[in-house]
C-alpha cells in the first residue's frame, strides 16, 4: 500500500483526551457533582409519584388501557414488520446487566415502559399483583406498613419484577423458598399474536414453567401475581466469623440446610480462609443495645460493617429493621461503589453526603465513556454462578486461583425439581437440591487473568458441576455449551407451539457476548 493509499484514522482531540482522563481518574467528581443530584431528583419524583398512585389506587383502572396500547404495537408488527423480530424498547443502560444489547437496534421495539405500578394487594389471598417494571424498593415500601413481605425479596432497590422473572432473582431466604420465580402464582403474557393469556401451575402450566429465564423470547410479561408472607419488624441477625475454608464450607452448609431455624442465610468471603456466615430470623422486638438501623445514611457500608466482625472470636447478634435488612447492599451496590467513590465509606463523607447515595446504576451505565467500558471489559469480572452446595469448596478454590476477587457473596437456595430451564439433575432426588449463588464482582489484578479465557474456564467448571450462570452476566458459551448448561426442552416446545421462531430471537441470541456491547 502506497503512502497516499494509507488510511488515516482521525486523531483524538485534546478535548476528548481530557474528558477521558477525567472520567477515568476523577469519575467520582462527575458522580458527586452530576449523577448524585440527578439520582436524587429521579428518586424523589418516583417516590412521590408511586405513593400517590398506590394510595389513590388508580393503577388498576388504567392497566387494561396500557395493555391495549401494547397489543396495538404487536398488531402493527403483525401487519407490517414480520421480517423483524420483536423485543422490548427498554434501553440497555436501564437494566441490571453491565452490557447493553446491540440486538435492540436490529429488532422491532415494543414499548412496555408504562407498566410500572402495583395493581392490587389481596390480603385474603395473600397475593400482590404487579406490573413488570415495579421495583423491589416499591414493593418493600408498600408491603412493610401492612405487615407483609415477599418470600424472596432481592436486595437491590432497582431490581424489577420482570427482570427477576424473565432472568433470575435470589435472596437470603431462597434456601427456604427457592428463586423469585418459585414465589410467583401466575403470569399475564402478551403473545406474538397479540393475544393476552394468563398462566399458572394449574392453567397453561407449560407456559407458566417456561416463562422464567426465557428473557422475553416467548412473549411480553404484562403482570404477575406473587405470593406474600407475614412480616415482622426486625431481623435478628447472627454473624459467625470463620477462619478457614473447611469451617466455612461446614458452617454454611449446616445453616443453609436448617430451613426450620433460619429465615435468612448468607456469607461474605473476604479471602480464601476468612469469611462471615450470617443467619437471620424474623423478630417483633429487639434486645436493648443490639439494634442496628443499618439503612441510615451515616451507617458504614454493610460489607465493611461485617468485615469488622472477622476479628471477633465468637458470634455477634444484632437486630436490623426489616426494610434496612432487605436493602443492606443497596447503599454500596454490594462493594462495586468502592471502585467509583473510593472514599464513600469514610465517616465524614457518609455524614455529609451519605443521604444521597448511591447514584442510580442506570445513570452510571448511561454515562460510561468508551475508555471505562474497555477497562471493565478487560479487568472487571461481574458474575453470579449457581452451583450445587456440595460444590462450594471446589468452586471457591477455583475462584481464588483464577480470579482472586474479594469479597465474594454466597447465597444458598433450594432448587426444586420442576419443569423449566433450571432444575437439578434427576438423580438429585424427586424434591430438589440445595444450591449456592457465588457472586464475584470486582476488578481482577492477577497477571494470568484474561477476560474471555478465564470466563470460559469458569463456565466450563459450572457446566461440569450441573450449575447455571445468571443471564445478565457476560456469556462466552457457544450455543451447544448453552444447551448443555440449561434444559431447553420445554422452552423449545413452547417456542414451536406459540410460533415464536419468527417473532422473537432465542435466548442465546440476546445474551451471548457478541450480542452485547
Amino acid at each position: 500500500m502506497s503512502e497516499s493509499e494509507q488510511v488515516i484514522e482521525p486523531r483524538e482531540s485534546v478535548f476528548d483526551h481530557v474528558i477521558e482522563v477525567i472520567l477515568i481518574k476523577y469519575r467520582w467528581v462527575f458522580v458527586l457533582l452530576f449523577l448524585l443530584p440527578l439520582s436524587i431528583i429521579y428518586d424523589l419524583y418516583y417516590k412521590v409519584r408511586n405513593f400517590i398512585v398506590f394510595h389513590l389506587k388508580s393503577a388498576p383502572h388504567i392497566h387494561d388501557a396500557r395493555v391495549k396500547i401494547i397489543q396495538e404495537q404487536v398488531k402493527n408488527w403483525n401487519e407490517s414488520a414480520k421480517d423483524q423480530k420483536m423485543c422490548t424498547s427498554r434501553p440497555g443502560w436501564q437494566t441490571i446487566s453491565f452490557r447493553q444489547g446491540k440486538y435492540k437496534k436490529q429488532l422491532y421495539n415494543i414499548n412496555l415502559t408504562t407498566l410500572i405500578d402495583i395493581l392490587h394487594i389481596d390480603i385474603d389471598r395473600k397475593i400482590i399483583r404487579v406490573e413488570p417494571m415495579v421495583t423491589m424498593g416499591q414493593i418493600s415500601a408498600s408491603l412493610k406498613p401492612l405487615g407483609w413481605t415477599l418470600p424472596v425479596l432481592p436486595e437491590l432497590d432497582d431490581l424489577t419484577v420482570g427482570g427477576l422473572i424473565m432472568g433470575v432473582g435470589i435472596e437470603t431466604s431462597s434456601h427456604k423458598y427457592g428463586l423469585f420465580q418459585h414465589c410467583c402464582e401466575s403470569f399475564e403474557v402478551l403473545l406474538s399474536t397479540g393475544e393476552l393469556v394468563k398462566c399458572s401451575r394449574d392453567n397453561n402450566s407449560d407456559l407458566f414453567y417456561a416463562i422464567p429465564w426465557s428473557y422475553g423470547t416467548l412473549g411480553f410479561l404484562v403482570a404477575a401475581e406473587i405470593r406474600m408472607i407475614p412480616a415482622k419488624k426486625y431481623v435478628k441477625l447472627t454473624y459467625t466469623p470463620v477462619s478457614n475454608l473447611d469451617a466455612l464450607n461446614s458452617e454454611f452448609a449446616k445453616q443453609a440446610n436448617a430451613k426450620g431455624e433460619n429465615d435468612f442465610v448468607e456469607a461474605i468471603v473476604y479471602s480464601i480462609d476468612k469469611a462471615v456466615v450470617m443467619t437471620g430470623t424474623f423478630s417483633e422486638q429487639y434486645e436493648p443495645g443490639k439494634l442496628n438501623p443499618q439503612g441510615f445514611f451515616w451507617k458504614p457500608w454493610f460489607y465493611k460493617h461485617v468485615e469488622h466482625i472477622l476479628n471477633k472470636q465468637q458470634p455477634v447478634v444484632e437486630y436490623i429493621p426489616l426494610r434496612h435488612y432487605y436493602h443492606r447492599h443497596s447503599k454500596s451496590i454490594f462493594w462495586e461503589l468502592n471502585d467509583i467513590v473510593p472514599f464513600g465509606n469514610n465517616p465524614i463523607f457518609r455524614y455529609l453526603f451519605g443521604w444521597a447515595m448511591p447514584p442510580k446504576i442506570s445513570l452510571l451505565k448511561r454515562t460510561q465513556s468508551q475508555a471505562i467500558k474497555k477497562l471493565y471489559e478487560k479487568y472487571h469480572f461481574i458474575q453470579d454462578m449457581l452451583v450445587p452446595l456440595t460444590s462450594l469448596k471446589e468452586s471457591l478454590l477455583l475462584f481464588d486461583k483464577e480470579l482472586r476477587i474479594y469479597p465474594i457473596w454466597l447465597c444458598p437456595f433450594f432448587l426444586p425439581q420442576l419443569p423449566g430451564m433450571v432444575h437439578p439433575p434427576i438423580e438429585s432426588g424427586s424434591d430438589g437440591a440445595m444450591y449456592v449463588d457465588i457472586g464475584a464482582y470486582g476488578s481482577v489484578t492477577l497477571p494470568s487473568y484474561h477476560a474471555k479465557n478465564t470466563s470460559m474456564l469458569v463456565e466450563k467448571f459450572v457446566r461440569a458441576e450441573h450449575g447455571f450462570q445468571m443471564l445478565y452476566a457476560d456469556c462466552y458459551m457457544n450455543k451447544q455449551e448453552f444447551r448443555e448448561m440449561f434444559d431447553l426442552s420445554l422452552y423449545e416446545k413452547m417456542r414451536s407451539k406459540l410460533n415464536c421462531e419468527r417473532a422473537f430471537p432465542e435466548i442465546w441470541d440476546k445474551i451471548n457476548i457478541g450480542a452485547r456491547t
